[in-house]
């Protein structure tokens, strides 16, 4: 489905729209587009900006960390005001400031369980008649007068058209992967540390899963704390992520689908790793033999 786009979008958006692999139906593909975004470090605030810039119509927010002055020099939402705030509040007011058409969502949490129950205690999306626009089932008000929705992560993920996993542990990754591949929503997965990055893309029903690369690749448990990022590095791979899920999400060009992305920072070297389609897997086979018997 497509927004029609108002003659000053239009205007906004012309150097993308005169591209002829977006022009107008690309943009309003874009404009109608919900993105589910799950971790508001260095990675997300790349993608976000560039995916909120670009005329995505709906970003939604998931972080449960307050912003650190340790995060400024790769988190470019943040500012040294906005120190000790809760990161998906203060991405919000700086994202809605780059784009008031993008509706900005944001969920102080993190994901912990298969279907676990969210609720966001906050006034996003709430509006002066009560009505939470976000999509969410605003649910009781506490003593404060502050508005409560509380969401499922089946909901969450069942009503977003594509996942970017801008997290940095393994218990996550595979948390988002499995529910992207319960719900049919493709998933751009990115990774940063040091001076290298990895990219991955996963289309339920048409590739291999993220748990099908860890079978392949280890994933060790570093952080940018033990290990260092340099922030140019953690920038380049979040644009790219928000550049795959725009590609994903208006269908243009070609997506390296079963293939882990990787970049060298200090040589400026990209390479491509495919993976093996003899592999079993438990996230993906079943969903992938469907659309297989489908087709056939």
């Amino acid at each position: 489905m497509k927004t029609p786009l108002s003659t000053k979008q239009v205007m906004r958006y012309n150097r993308q729209i005169v591209l002829p692999q977006v022009d107008i139906d690309g943009q309003e593909l874009l404009a109608a587009s919900r993105v589910l975004l799950i971790g508001v470090g260095g990675l997300g605030n790349a993608a976000a900006t560039s995916l909120c810039g670009s005329g995505v119509g709906k970003i939604t927010l998931i972080d449960n960390n307050i912003v650190e002055h340790t995060n400024l020099p790769r988190q470019t939402l943040f500012d040294e005001s906005q120190i000790g705030q809760s990161k998906v509040m203060a991405a919000k007011a700086r994202l809605s400031q780059i784009n008031s058409d993008c509706d900005i969502v944001g969920i102080e949490t993190s994901l912990q369980s298969d279907n676990t129950p969210l609720t966001r205690e906050d006034d996003f999306g709430v509006d002066s008649s009560g009505v939470d626009s976000t999509g969410l089932d605003a649910t009781q008000t506490d003593s404060s007068g502050i508005e409560k929705a509380e969401i499922t992560t089946h909901k969450l993920f069942s009503e977003h058209d594509i996942v970017l996993d801008c997290t940095d542990n393994t218990q996550s990754r595979d948390l988002i992967n499995r529910l992207c591949y319960k719900h049919g929503v493709p998933l751009i997965s990115g990774a940063a540390i040091r001076f290298e990055g990895q990219l991955f893309v996963a289309k339920p029903g048409e590739s291999q899963c993220y748990a099908c690369l860890r079978r392949l690749f280890s994933a060790p448990e570093l952080s940018c704390t033990e290990a260092g990022i340099f922030s140019p590095v953690v920038n380049i791979v979040g644009t790219y992520q928000a550049l795959l899920a725009m590609q994903v999400l208006m269908g243009v060009g070609s997506v390296p689908l079963n293939t882990l992305l990787t970049f060298d920072g200090l040589q400026h070297e990209w390479q491509q790793w495919t993976l093996p389609n003899t592999m079993q897997c438990d996230v993906c086979d079943e969903q992938n033999k469907d659309t297989d018997n489908n087709d056939g």
